[in-house]
Order: C-alpha cells, then structure tokens, then sequence
C-alpha cells in the first residue's frame, strides 16, 4: 500500500491547471499533412486496421502527437487536440486517420473479448444492464477508469467527436493520485481495504462459461506508480452477481470514494466539438460522462470512437 501523499505532477486539483497544460495547438503544417493524409486514404482503399504512420509523410503530425503524449506521461495526464475535418470527408476516413494518429500514442489494443478494435460511443437505446456498457447508453457515467473489471487496463484511452449531444455529456477527469492523498489523509483504514481483492461485474466481456465476476484490487502500488480501477458501480454490481453484499470497511470505503470524487475542486470540465481528439492516462486520470440528451434526427445524434493502447502484452482484449 502507498501510505505517504505524492506531490509531483500526477496529483492536481482543477484550479492547478490552465487550458494551456492540457490543449495541444495542432500547427498550419501539421494540419495539411493531415488534409494530405485524409485525402490521399480516400484516394487509396484499404481496410482502416491495416493503415500504420510510417505508410505516410508526416514529421510535423509525429511531433504534435510525441507532445500529445508527453502531456500524458510528465504532464497531468489528458490532452485536447483539435486537428480533424470531420465536416469535410466521410466518417470512414476520418476514423482511418484517428487511427492512425492514435499508434502515435500507442499499439491500439482489443477493447471487447470480440477482438473490436475501433470502438463506437453512442446511445444504442439499451438500458444499462450486464453485458450493455454505459457507453452505449446516455446515462451519467460516474468516475471510472476503462476496463477497471478488465485483466488488463489500457494506458491510454483515445476519443474522437464525430458529433456531440443536443445538450450534456460533459467529460470531467481526476487524478487518481489527488483521490488517494484525500483518501488516505481523511481515511486510511478505509483506504487500505481498497487494496484488497473486490467483486467487479466483467460486463459479460469473457469466454462463455467464465465467472461473470472477477475479483481484483481498486488501488495497486508497486513501488513507483499507482494503478486504479474505479467503477463503484461495477463493483456494486459484481457483488449482486454473487448474492453477496460488500463488507462493512468495503461499503464505507466505496462511499468515501464517491464524496471525495463529488468535490468539484478536484475536477477539470471539458466539452468535446466536432473533430477534437482527447487522450488520456488510463493509469493516472479517471473520467467521468454526464448523462446527455440528443437530437431527435438520427444523422446529428451523438457520436464519437474511441481506441484503447497498451505497449505491454499481447493485444487482446485480456492483454
């Protein structure tokens, strides 16, 4: 267990940060070798998963991406770009160049047992329930990190905006360092029950005949990084997969959880535009969704993709 506060840059609260530490300014020569790209995609067929940077000439774009990615390892954690014209080519091209961008970031790796690689995040109209993900519903995603019940977490975490909602969906992200100085400052007996082995509901993402549960820790150190997986809910919900409830420590500790993550001080708000790309530290920030209403003509609904990346294992979804 971490049992002293960390100070460096992976602990922030919202009032430490300008848009200036998280917004990347994508520069007049990347964005036409990003027009160059898109247009030469539409003028080659290919299947988008077969597409890689080094198939095409852009230094400028490398660089933009290689700061990107700095903001998520030395810096807080998450990152804004605004590069793509989504109002000017086809939804197909435009996610062939996200995909692309994105191995600028890191190996994109499965993020359902299906082998699903390039992930859509829109309401399907199915009520969150086992085996539908939130993210294909329009309910309030409280702060999670994705695939918290997962074998393997992803590092990064990539969005594109096709299009956002008519109103809400709101992104709010955190620290999980700034979660767990809180918590071990008001907290610590509780805190340390978090690194004990917990219930989570595996969304059925799993071999048929697996346990529709998996047991594992909300707080991990080894020495020199913390890793979380949040998702209060999920956990809940792992315990009602197994007819049993949490433990008293258990039920105080996800509780304290949720009011230290309710404090508006430790957030950073953003809304997602057409063709903005966020990327974040799966490892370091966990992410929340505010429930959102969308427009009742099906072409302007919500929409967005989103890539998982992890350099380490194998790129299946269990890593």
């Amino acid at each position: 267990m971490l049992d002293y506060p960390i100070h460096d840059h992976r602990a922030w609260l919202g009032s430490d940060l300008s848009p200036e530490d998280w917004k990347v300014v994508v520069p007049d020569e990347a964005v036409d070798e990003i027009r160059e790209l898109t247009a030469h995609i539409q003028r080659n067929p290919l299947p988008t998963l077969l597409r890689t940077p080094a198939d095409f000439p852009i230094r400028a774009t490398e660089q933009v991406m290689k700061h990107a990615r700095s903001l998520l390892d030395a810096g807080c954690g998450f990152t804004l770009l605004s590069a793509l014209p989504v109002d000017d080519h086809s939804t197909e091209h435009i996610v062939a160049v996200f995909w692309i961008l994105g191995q600028l970031i890191g190996r994109p790796v499965a993020q359902k047992f299906d082998g699903t690689m390039i992930y859509e995040v829109m309401d399907t109209g199915q009520e969150y329930s086992y085996g539908v993900r939130g993210s294909h519903t329009n309910v309030e995603l409280n702060f999670h990190n994705d695939n918290a019940f997962g074998i393997a977490l992803p590092r990064y975490v990539g969005l594109l905006c096709q299009r956002p909602a008519m109103s809400g969906g709101i992104s709010r992200l955190c620290s999980i360092y700034t979660l767990h100085n809180r918590l071990l400052d008001n907290s610590p007996d509780l805190l340390a029950r978090l690194y004990q082995p917990i219930h989570y509901d595996r969304q059925a993402e799993h071999p048929p005949g697996d346990s529709k549960s998996v047991r594992l820790a909300f707080f991990d150190w080894n020495g020199a990084e913390l890793k979380c997986r949040a998702n209060v809910s999920l956990i809940r919900k792992g315990f009602e997969i197994k007819g049993e409830q949490p433990d008293g420590a258990l039920a105080e500790a996800l509780d304290a959880v949720e009011r230290t993550l309710a404090d508006p001080a430790l957030w950073v708000q953003m809304e997602l535009g057409p063709g903005d790309l966020q990327y974040l530290n799966n490892t370091t920030v966990t992410h929340y969704r505010s429930t959102y209403q969308d427009h009742p003509d099906p072409k302007h609904r919500r929409h967005l993709y989103r890539t998982w990346h992890r350099d380490t294992g194998e790129r299946t979804y269990n890593g």
